[in-house]
């Protein structure tokens, strides 16, 4: 089972992946902190953890990141 870090990294690699061209991850983050899902500080912890990971690189999805938020986008649509 998945715990609620590993559910909001998943998550926040699948708004990247959603995300439209012209908003930045500093959008994408302030998105997800207004559903409620965490608050700023914490966004930012998971930004930062998810390029630490290279699941972002230079504000881009690595394959490894677009892998993990496609399985996320087909987990999620059941």
């Amino acid at each position: 089972m998945m715990n609620e870090e590993d559910i909001n990294k998943r998550v926040f690699l699948l708004a990247i992946y959603k995300k439209l061209p012209d908003e930045s991850l500093m959008d994408v983050t302030e998105s997800l902190v207004n559903t409620g899902m965490f608050d700023l500080k914490e966004g930012k912890k998971i930004l930062e953890a998810l390029k630490e990971k290279q699941y972002i690189v230079n504000d881009q999805l690595t394959v490894k990141g677009i892998a993990v938020a496609t399985e996320a986008e087909a987990e999620f649509k059941l």
